[in-house]
């Protein structure tokens, strides 16, 4: 047996949940960077909106700076973001006068935008097991993709409402992941020595000033706040080894154009995860564990 073999089968399997949180989810990006830094690939990724977008990026075998550098080719500025939505939403006149004019993005469109040229198809082309979470609108029950066509498994997990069409497949209609499970541990828990799940929905601050909150941001802040029950409860029936919440505060949901000041605002914590997760894979071998292969 090699050495590179042996190394192999006598480490952890580490499961990674990527969580749902709009522009806020482009702080997966730093935490993919260290492990790349330690030597580590994950055995299993799961993905809830942003998260599946870019866990499927992962998956496929991008690595964090890779995933990087794409997402500032895309993202840099206010102008190629909307000039992305713009092209991948732009209504026809049939359909202005069969549907009216509407101001919901396609997410099946939004999704073959953003995603690299030559991006697989089918979840069976992935390097790494990768699967998506969505909810089903009428039934209200969870829906796992992680087999057949790749593409509308991340449209249907990151399908916002209000902001994102529907996305309909086989006679079921589905939205964003996220009002069911914003950080799918649960996919990746059952396979995996370590999981690691990172929650980019926010956290609670102190107000900026007296007044009393307006409409927009009561609305804002009463979705965190049912969001972060959900991931609560959640992550005490499935505790991961490791759970990330990056400072996210700072950034707006759709402030996609901001990716170089949010990545940049969540680098100084990836020596602290690479830390902890050293710490972890201390305790694994120490324990005396061992993966055949």
């Amino acid at each position: 047996m090699d050495v590179e073999i042996a190394r192999t089968s006598s480490s952890p399997r580490i499961g990674v949940a990527l969580g749902g949180g709009a522009a806020r989810g482009l702080s997966h990006i730093p935490y993919i960077e260290a492990m790349d830094e330690l030597g580590l690939r994950p055995s299993r990724i799961s993905g809830c909106s942003i998260g599946a977008l870019i866990g499927a990026g992962w998956a496929n075998g991008m690595t964090g700076a890779e995933l990087r550098e794409y997402a500032y080719s895309v993202l840099g500025s206010f102008q190629l973001v909307a000039g992305t939505v713009w092209s991948a939403h732009r209504p026809s006149l049939i359909g202005i006068l069969q549907n009216g004019l509407s101001f919901q993005v396609d997410a099946e469109s939004i999704t073959d935008a953003f995603l690299p040229d030559g991006f697989p198809e089918d979840f069976s082309e992935l390097k790494v097991p990768f699967s998506t979470v969505a909810a089903d609108y009428y039934s209200w029950e969870q829906v796992v993709f992680d087999s057949g066509p790749l593409r509308i498994g991340i449209a249907a997990s990151l399908a916002i409402p209000a902001a994102f069409k529907p996305v309909r497949l086989d006679g079921r209609t589905y939205i964003d992941g996220g009002v069911i499970n914003p950080v799918p541990v649960d996919q990746v828990m059952a396979e995996s020595d370590i999981v690691v799940a990172v929650d980019v929905n926010g956290s609670p601050e102190p107000p900026a000033q007296e007044a009393d909150p307006g409409m927009v941001d009561l609305g804002f802040v009463a979705t965190q706040i049912m969001i972060q029950t959900i991931v609560r409860a959640q992550l005490e029936r499935y505790p991961p080894d490791i759970y990330i919440r990056p400072a996210v505060n700072p950034f707006g949901l759709m402030e996609f154009w901001r990716v170089k000041e949010l990545l940049e605002a969540c680098d100084p914590d990836k020596d602290r995860f690479k830390r902890v997760m050293e710490e972890k894979l201390e305790n694994f071998h120490r324990s005396g564990h061992r993966i055949d292969i």
